[in-house]
């Protein structure tokens, strides 16, 4: 193994701060890293890291090399990014990582016919609602939705976020139909949870067709860490949510959803559904798959048709 290739190890082993995580990222085994480890120290002359049947940490030359090792890494990154760029066919590894139910539900599909047409194409996809470390764990590609708040990566917003509040047809003939946000707020709620990530409050109208918001909690004693648990539990009666669009699988009527405080304006929060990139100059693998990503979804996305006239809601 190249002294690169074990440098790169290196500052894998810091920034993921295991050896264990380290080598999964890389595939290997811990005693391999570690053998790897080991080499560089003798090649170098001194000792990178003081290791702990618990932890890891950097001595002095490793503090000094770790900054040097980082720019090797990026530099060999970019190499490898240019000399994919003239390849005709696209090829290779792309690491993508997503939030569970939209890569389930969107990805998926993409992924099975984006291999099927270029078969030297390997893909490793991460599904967790816990948001990657997209440079630090080495992902060419992330979908993300809502806010954008990384700014040293770049970002491709591929659709618009569209909000509905939706009841299953069992809970309007238990609480009724809210015919105004108090009377809305006053009934029980469905909230998505997830580490620090709590979408209990929303944007809408005083009135029907109003221009003033107004921010609201939702109250409610079920919270769930994952979209279609959420989805689960409003058919089932649990309580209201407000749901993202693309959180329908099939339409709203085969669902027995019934959208709630329709002729209120409802803001999208300044949300959008992105593929984001820790680099502007991406290989024809990466803008390919976006592109194909894009194609699959439709402009405006397809979901939009789950909930019939649409388009006429929530203005």
């Amino acid at each position: 193994m190249s002294i690169a290739h074990q440098l790169a190890l290196f500052h894998d082993v810091v920034t993921q701060g295991s050896f264990t995580k380290a080598a999964t990222l890389h595939g290997m085994d811990n005693s391999a890293l570690s053998k790897q480890i080991k080499k560089l120290e003798s090649t170098l002359g001194v000792q990178l890291l003081n290791r702990s049947t618990r932890s890891i940490a950097l001595t002095s030359a490793g503090e000094a090399i770790l900054p040097q090792a980082e720019r090797l890494v990026e530099t060999l990154n970019q190499i490898q990014s240019t000399a994919n760029a003239y390849q005709a066919t696209p090829k290779g590894l792309l690491r993508i990582t997503a939030s569970i139910f939209f890569g389930q539900q969107y990805l998926q599909p993409v992924i099975a016919q984006f291999m099927k047409r270029y078969p030297e194409v390997q893909i490793t996809l991460l599904l967790d609602d816990k948001r990657s470390d997209i440079i630090g764990e080495h992902f060419d590609l992330a979908f993300r939705v809502g806010k954008l708040s990384e700014s040293n990566l770049i970002a491709r917003k591929i659709a618009d976020t569209r909000f509905a509040i939706v009841a299953s047809e069992q809970f309007i003939e238990a609480h009724g139909k809210p015919t105004t946000p108090e009377e809305l707020l006053a009934l029980p709620a469905v909230i998505y949870h997830n580490g620090n990530v709590t979408l209990d409050q929303f944007r809408i109208s005083e009135l029907p067709h109003s221009e003033q918001l107004q921010n609201h909690r939702m109250r409610g004693n079920y919270k769930v860490s994952d979209v279609r648990t959420l989805m689960d539990a409003v058919q089932a009666g649990l309580g209201y949510s407000l749901i993202d669009l693309f959180n329908l699988e099939r339409p709203i009527s085969e669902m027995n959803l019934v959208p709630l405080l329709t002729d209120y304006r409802l803001s999208t929060m300044d949300t959008g559904i992105y593929a984001i990139y820790p680099h502007r100059q991406q290989t024809p693998l990466v803008v390919e798959f976006i592109q194909a990503v894009q194609q699959h979804i439709g402009t405006p996305p397809f979901w939009e048709q789950h909930i019939p006239e649409y388009e006429q809601m929530y203005r």
